[in-house]
């Protein structure tokens, strides 16, 4: 099942940059079901298995967001920058590791309490900048003998969970979910192609491992497996947000509004075809969140065919992200498929 393969990718560890421990998962799993695996030079991990001339690219953003050791005071509070789109709210009062080099450090993000804040202070956002991570330490040299320095890297402490149904909720599910799927696709499909799997590093610092590692491989057409943001919950309505979780893998025809990917609707045809013909249920979106690894591997060499390929998961780029099992494998079943044939390009 994917879910037990979901659980220990969000269980794990991997801010953008620092994605050692999801590689290492992923060559585990992929072990005996690629031609090849090798890494380049930024880090992405790419699984080939090969084919004919006509080659598709997959491509699952490994990387999670999270923050990073900026300055450590007299003290021994830790100043912190972000690694990725964080909203200062969803990070006040959140538990944390703190992966140093002796091993992780347990610390608790604080900040000014509001039983002593004024009036006007309370009615205020509280921003990230007033925050700091304690981790138990009463000066700087404390927490450099934890191993702790400037530069170290700080994730959510979070455990993936079962909610009702086929419903999870944990940390990084943008974009383990993505990967989970890219890797089942890569262990069931049976293609004549030349497929890539590629696991990306950075995404969430400016698509840069996608960048890369499309300009080097130079497919005939991409997939970006990702996440999207459903509009079926309080405080956001379908108008802005069409898709739904449950109902099957999101076709992403635009992101951003247009300010990002205008998907190739050759390859966007395809995937219907394929989920039309095998009766796997699938939705349609024009976005108007975030970009993915499509958006930059479509620009590159002479322009690549690209198209995102989601699951709906609501409150993304949180600890408590949630998304529907059932999603994930529709969409691992429409992938497999479509990759018996090709696009026509």
């Amino acid at each position: 099942m994917v879910k037990e393969l979901l659980r220990k990718l969000s269980d794990a560890h991997g801010v953008s940059s620092r994605e050692g421990n999801i590689r290492d998962i992923i060559r585990e799993e992929l072990a005996g079901s690629v031609d090849e695996i090798t890494e380049d030079v930024m880090g992405n991990l790419i699984a080939t298995k090969r084919g004919d001339d006509f080659s598709i690219m997959f491509a699952a953003h490994m990387d999670e967001i999270g923050l990073m050791v900026q300055y450590i005071d007299e003290k021994g509070f830790i100043r912190v920058v972000t690694l990725g789109g964080w909203f200062g709210p969803v990070l006040y009062c959140q538990r944390v590791v703190l992966h140093g080099k002796k091993g992780p450090v347990m610390g608790v993000i604080g900040a000014k309490p509001p039983h002593v804040m004024k009036e006007e202070e309370r009615k205020k956002e509280i921003k990230i900048e007033g925050m700091f991570i304690d981790v138990g330490a009463t000066s700087a040299e404390e927490v450099e003998e934890l191993g702790i320095e400037i530069g170290t890297p700080i994730t959510i402490d979070r455990e993936l969970t079962e909610l009702a149904g086929n419903r999870v909720t944990g940390k990084a599910l943008d974009n383990r979910v993505g990967v989970a799927m890219l890797i089942r696709t890569l262990q069931q499909a049976k293609s004549p192609h030349t497929i890539y799997g590629v696991f990306t590093v950075q995404e969430e610092l400016g698509l840069k491992g996608a960048k890369v590692s499309a300009y080097t491989l130079n497919p005939d057409c991409a997939i970006a497996t990702d996440v999207t943001i459903p509009g079926d919950h309080p405080g956001i309505e379908k108008k802005d947000a069409s898709v739904e979780m449950g109902k099957g893998p999101v076709i992403e025809l635009v992101s951003a509004s247009g300010r990002g990917l205008m998907a190739d609707l050759r390859v966007a045809t395809w995937l219907r075809e394929t989920a039309e013909k095998n009766a796997i249920p699938y939705q349609l979106e024009v976005g108007t969140g975030g970009n993915t690894d499509a958006t930059i591997i479509h620009l590159e060499r002479g322009g690549i065919p690209s198209i995102p390929f989601a699951i709906a998961a609501r409150y993304i780029h949180s600890p408590v992200e949630v998304v529907d099992t059932g999603d994930i494998e529709a969409g691992i079943r429409l992938l497999v498929e479509a990759l018996k044939s090709r696009p026509a390009l």
